[in-house]
């Protein structure tokens, strides 16, 4: 364990969706993770049992809403309503993947906004705070009426790329759709790379479909950026459309790595050399392949987690 932090009041717990970026959270600030049971009764239902006592504790929940998604976010809402019983000071809920947040706006009539009401159901709960990484838009932290600390993992990403050595001349940032051109040219400005832009049309939910590329990947390594992949359908068709362009060689990096259903297979048969993600959500077993490479975010999180704890300014932690 890292050097022993001195005040007993800062408390870490983990429920069960990412207990490894919990226990290495907990290790990097140096205090032991939080005592406590997730179990279930007979039909189902979750029973959380706290095995040490919380009262005027500032206390950091640290849960991804992945999948099982439901089932992670009742863990969290329950675990949220212990806490506030046993007399926590404060209840910060740390998810660094945050569930239902894709549906943020009405794209068409009589459709549910998911991430205001799981906004509204955690302060309901009686969370207190929120620290979360890459949000999928960032207006969600106006979903909040509580202090939200939206972290990015790019920079995180960045600096794995720079370890590799490309020179500045051969690369080029591309985002695989009109809404990642911001998260693109952050990449793209600190590794000093033009971006291209993949315009492409989505006929239907988790299908995607590319019309054409906007600007030069002509033998050009290619570091595609997102932030979440999911059936990496997105990503894997946008390396075989640079590849086609002549590009070099293709790079995909996310945070997110939520690869359900087809997603290893997709990866694995794709143009892609290397997907670099983080460990915001814990890749099972099933998950892996040896193209995927993982970092971690436990740094990150300890900063932002004793940072708020002692009170000091988390925006150091943006640039």
């Amino acid at each position: 364990m890292a050097n022993h932090y001195p005040n007993n009041k800062l408390k870490i717990f983990s429920l069960n969706s990412n207990e490894p970026l919990a226990k290495e959270v907990a290790e990097e600030i140096g205090i032991p993770l939080g005592e406590c049971s997730v179990t279930r009764f007979s039909d189902g239902e979750v029973q959380i049992n706290i095995e040490e006592s919380i009262r005027g504790c500032d206390v950091y929940v640290i849960q991804s809403t992945s999948n099982p998604v439901n089932e992670h976010l009742m863990e969290l809402l329950i675990m949220i309503d212990a806490l506030k019983r046993a007399s926590a000071r404060t209840v910060n809920v740390v998810k660094p993947y945050y569930g239902y947040a894709r549906q943020d706006r009405k794209a068409r009539s009589r459709e549910p906004i998911t991430a205001k009401l799981v906004a509204n159901i955690l302060e309901t709960a009686g969370a207190t705070r929120v620290i979360a990484i890459d949000l999928h838009a960032p207006q969600i932290q106006g979903f909040f009426d509580i202090p939200i600390d939206h972290l990015v993992a790019e920079p995180i990403l960045t600096e794995y790329f720079k370890g590799k050595g490309f020179s500045k001349d051969e690369l080029v940032i591309v985002s695989p759709d009109h809404g990642g051109v911001t998260r693109a040219r952050k990449m793209a400005d600190r590794m000093k790379a033009p971006i291209a832009i993949i315009d492409k049309r989505r006929p239907r939910p988790n299908v995607s479909e590319v019309m054409n590329i906007v600007g030069q990947v002509e033998g050009r390594t290619a570091i595609l950026i997102d932030d979440i992949i999911d059936t990496a359908g997105t990503i894997t068709i946008a390396a075989n459309a640079l590849i086609e362009s002549g590009a070099k060689e293709v790079y995909a990096c996310c945070t997110h790595p939520v690869l359900s259903g087809p997603a290893i297979e997709r990866i694995d048969n794709s143009k892609i050399k290397e997907l670099v993600v983080t460990n915001t959500i814990e890749l099972s077993g099933e998950k892996s392949s040896p193209k995927i490479k993982q970092l971690s975010i436990a740094k990150l999180l300890a900063d932002a987690i004793i940072r708020v704890f002692e009170k000091k300014s988390v925006s150091t932690l943006f640039d």
